[in-house]
């Protein structure tokens, strides 16, 4: 056991990993969750239990109903395994699956060892979360092997002191003579003794990403994933089990959260028995994975989380989590800076006088961070030509990136660009000169999407060059700031590195190869913030947050479809993570027209940006985004690192109204958003209920935007915190808190304790 001493994360709580010889079970254990392990008769790895925490110094074998000494006659009974393997009488999906020098794919895995230490290690080539402090968590290593094929199987659990998490990951290692194929390695599978769950999910596509989508699990099969090559806008590698009464305060959920950026699995299946199973990994359609004697493959890194308390404390452990001990570099604790992106301004149609415009009159409104986006490079007037070409346009940029950057820096703001590095036109000279960089199948025509096709990221000369003309670019200007596009998916997966029997490996060794150029420009430039993006929100996913702590939410900034795709979005990640912007209305997604203070207001639940063009602002106009900017600057720390909590759902009812808030850990501050939709005739008397305030606590209540009599506003309005949770914010009164009239209205509600 790890008394609580180091940094870490800020806690004061225990946690430990004890093993029990005689009764051969393990016990995770930390204040908030115990998830149990058992050695079973046979030699098997048994799941005991995964809930809230159980006393320690006792055995929990009986959880498992009965003992196990195989399935001789007991074919397809339900018993619950760690990592189930197929064809030996557990009917269900396998988490393993590997051909064998015969064409068999049956495996008998048996304990063979484990190893207790504290800390967590990192997965080699691979993102994953990590300690900073080795009394933060605890690790387990159990090492099952099979003495036919000579197949070693190494899972690892990491349970982390202050949070309701187990990291889990397995290295599959050839410790025979023939070489094998992998052709299913999940990284994790969770038996649960009954189906009384729901199956929540993230879905849309571009524009509309992570949407709350819901379903009752069924007798049968179940799932979501990707085989785009990413992890894509259509399903984000997150899903949730949910009893049918859980909601955002109470309840039972299980969250499973895949670190990876490729194609993936999240696949739930009901037995007759009415138990039910689910899995997470690498998708195993398409995969394959040749290993030869000696050789390992590592499976990318689950987080599973528990909650008792409802969706709302699921995500804050993995907001946590992620923003804490995800992220990484100078960034990560950082306040991210206030941009503003030239691209719905003016698109590719500008020189430096005109870019200099636009930043000088962003710096009049308080804007520390300029972006130039596409069209800085080659000849790229349009989206038809010159990606791969990251050399700048001198008919545009007559003096550089370098001089731009320089002159930017002297109005008093930073500078960042926009690449897309994974990308090559058709038209470019890089694509001249290597036609066999690109992905696709000799003979076969190329798909393209936006007039581009996709480097062959499997390759390390590809890396190694990508690396290099970044690098250099990077290195020639100032530049504080990058934000990484992919704007289409891999089609033709087919590497001109691989042989044919190797194909299966190329979607991994793709994302293996992006892992290592952003860990290799991260480490070279680590003053440099990156965002990543993938037409929007297409990779928004945690193996990437893991080198850029923001990512860009979705190509959509109107307010309206903001709302949710970010309470989607914010049911795994945080706030810290969401890139918002103010962009210019009409709006260039949906043509709608939101009031600037709308728009803002929602926003302002991230981190914030502005995409439009501020010379064409009216003087009012200007005057109220620079007030915005001041007050995002002055609660910027509470926006990005505060508790978010979700309070009315655009996703229910008749998804007129949203709110949310977020609160500081302290809870002596918080800020309360309330948006309607399309205004109504004679509302009536709504209240909003808050939550995560200090009962005892008398908070001062004033509004952003200011309105009507401020004076009597700010010393009148003074409530108890138990008050606003019970009674709440009174809506569509008479009373002074709010009065919201016309359509896509906002408020927001600033919180202070006396």
């Amino acid at each position: 056991m790890v008394p609580p001493t180091g940094p870490g994360l800020s806690g004061a709580g225990i946690v430990s990993i004890d093993w029990d010889p005689g009764t051969r079970e393990w016990h995770l254990r930390n204040e908030q969750v115990s998830y149990l392990l058992r050695v079973s008769e046979n030699g098997t790895l048994g799941h005991l239990y995964f809930g809230p925490a159980l006393a320690s110094g006792r055995s929990y074998r009986h959880l498992a109903r009965r003992g196990f000494e195989g399935f001789d006659n007991r074919v397809g009974d339900p018993v619950a395994f760690e990592y189930p393997t197929a064809g030996s009488g557990d009917l269900r999906i396998p988490a393993l699956t590997i051909e064998q020098p015969d064409g068999s794919t049956v495996l008998g895995l048996v304990y063979a060892g484990h190893r207790i230490r504290l800390g967590k290690p990192s997965i080699p080539g691979l993102p994953s979360t990590y300690v900073e402090s080795e009394d933060e968590a605890e690790s387990l290593e159990v090492t099952l092997a099979d003495a036919v094929s000579g197949v070693e199987l190494r899972l690892a659990w990491t349970i982390f002191r202050d949070l309701p998490i187990v990291a889990r990951s397995a290295r599959v290692v050839n410790a025979g003579t023939a070489p094998l194929r992998i052709l299913c390695a999940m990284s994790a599978s969770l038996d649960l003794p009954d189906a009384g769950w729901h199956f929540v999910h993230l879905s849309g596509t571009w524009a509309r990403e992570r949407h709350v989508r819901s379903r009752r699990l069924e007798q049968g099969r179940q799932s979501i994933g990707s085989l785009l090559g990413v992890s894509g806008a259509h399903h984000n590698p997150f899903v949730v089990l949910a009893r049918p009464t859980t909601i955002e305060a109470q309840g039972e959920a299980y969250g499973f959260s895949l670190v990876y950026s490729g194609n993936f699995l999240a696949e739930a299946e009901v037995d007759p028995y009415a138990t039910a199973r689910l899995r997470i990994g690498i998708n195993p359609e398409g995969f394959s994975w040749h290993l030869d004697p000696g050789a390992e493959f590592a499976v990318p890194e689950a987080i599973l989380a528990y909650s008792a308390d409802g969706l709302e404390a699921l995500s804050h452990a993995y907001h946590r989590l992620y923003r804490e001990r995800l992220a990484r570099g100078a960034w990560r604790d950082r306040p991210r800076p206030v941009l503003i992106n030239n691209w719905e301004a003016i698109y590719f149609d500008f020189d430096e006088a005109r870019l200099l415009e636009i930043a000088a009159a962003s710096r009049e409104l308080g804007i520390e961070l300029f972006v130039l986006d596409d069209g800085w490079f080659g000849r790229r007037d349009a989206d038809t030509s010159s990606l791969g070409d990251w050399e700048v346009d001198r008919r545009k940029l007559p003096d550089g990136l370098g001089a731009l950057g320089t002159k930017i820096e002297a109005l008093g703001m930073r500078f960042g660009i926009w690449i897309e590095p994974e990308m090559v036109s058709v038209r470019s000279r890089l694509f001249e000169a290597h036609p066999d960089w690109a992905i696709g199948v000799p003979g076969r025509p190329r798909t393209e999407s936006r007039s581009q096709l996709v480097l062959d990221l499997a390759r390390p000369d590809v890396v190694d060059h990508l690396y290099g003309v970044i690098a250099a670019t990077l290195a020639g200007a100032p530049i504080s700031y990058v934000k990484w596009d992919m704007n289409r998916y891999i089609t033709e997966p087919f590497s001109l590195s691989l042989g044919p029997d190797r194909q299966g490996e190329f979607s991994h060794r793709y994302v293996l190869g992006l892992y290592e150029l952003y860990g290799r420009l991260t480490a070279a430039f680590p003053e440099v913030l990156f965002e990543s993006c993938a037409s929007g929100g297409a990779r928004f996913d945690p193996g990437l947050l893991a080198y850029a702590p923001q990512a860009w939410t979705s190509d959509d900034t109107d307010a309206v479809e903001r709302l949710a795709i970010q309470w989607g979005t914010s049911l795994c990640y945080p706030l810290s993570s969401m890139g918002a912007h103010v962009s210019a209305v009409p709006n260039h997604q949906v043509g709608r027209v939101t009031p600037l203070a709308t728009r803002a207001a929602v926003a302002f639940f991230g981190v914030v940006g502005y995409e439009l063009d501020p010379t064409a602002l009216s003087s009012d106009e200007r005057r109220e985004v620079a007030d915005q900017v001041v007050f995002y600057l002055e609660h910027r720390e509470l926006f990005q690192r505060g508790r978010f909590v979700r309070l009315r759902s655009p996703f229910e009812g008749d998804r007129n109204e949203t709110a949310w808030m977020v609160v500081a850990e302290d809870a002596r501050r918080a800020i309360v958003g309330f948006y309607r939709v399309l205004n109504r005739p004679v509302p009536g008397p709504g209240r909003l209920e808050l939550r995560g305030l200090d009962p005892a606590a008398l908070y001062r209540v004033t509004l952003w935007p200011r309105t009507g009599d401020e004076v009597e506003q700010e010393n009148a309005l003074v409530r108890g915190g138990d008050d606003l949770m019970s009674a709440g914010l009174f809506l569509d009164t008479d009373r002074r808190e709010t009065v919201l009239a016309g359509d896509f209205t906002a408020r927001l509600f600033l919180l202070e304790a006396e």
